[in-house]
């Protein structure tokens, strides 16, 4: 099968590159390319983004019902770095926690239950350091 490549599959994915290892959503990507006064459509974004998911260069989380669904890009991710997010519940920011635990927790999860996690589709909820400095817990 021959695929084309397009201006605006070219546009996506050098944004992608620059925004590599954060989260966004389409509309983050609508907004960065009305600044630069670049017009991509809505459903050609989202088309392209379904590409790059099946192709597994992109993963799409859904974090609860209430939230558009959020992009990362993994294509140039290592495989052997272990991470979580953590949704912060006060302003909403999507966190990657990268830590030597999460491998542990995952093999530990196995090895008792015999549950594979994903550490790309796992979120835990709490408050991030800004959210507590400004409720004055920090």
């Amino acid at each position: 099968m021959v695929t084309y490549k397009t201006k605006q599959q070219d546009l996506l994915v050098s944004y992608l590159e620059k925004t590599h290892g954060k989260h966004f959503t389409v509309e983050d990507i609508i907004d960065y390319f009305s600044k630069k006064d670049v017009t991509l459509g809505k459903a050609t974004i989202y088309r392209q983004l379904e590409k790059l998911v099946a192709d597994g260069k992109v993963v799409r989380y859904f974090i609860d019902e209430k939230t558009a669904a959020c992009f990362e890009y993994t294509a140039e991710c290592s495989a052997e770095k272990n991470h979580i997010h953590i949704k912060c519940e006060k302003c909403g920011k999507l966190i990657h926690i990268e830590s030597e635990e999460i491998l542990r927790l995952q093999k530990s999860i196995l090895k008792e239950h015999g549950i594979t996690l994903n550490p790309h589709r796992t979120v835990f909820y709490g408050v991030c350091p800004e959210c507590r400095k400004e409720e004055g817990n920090a």
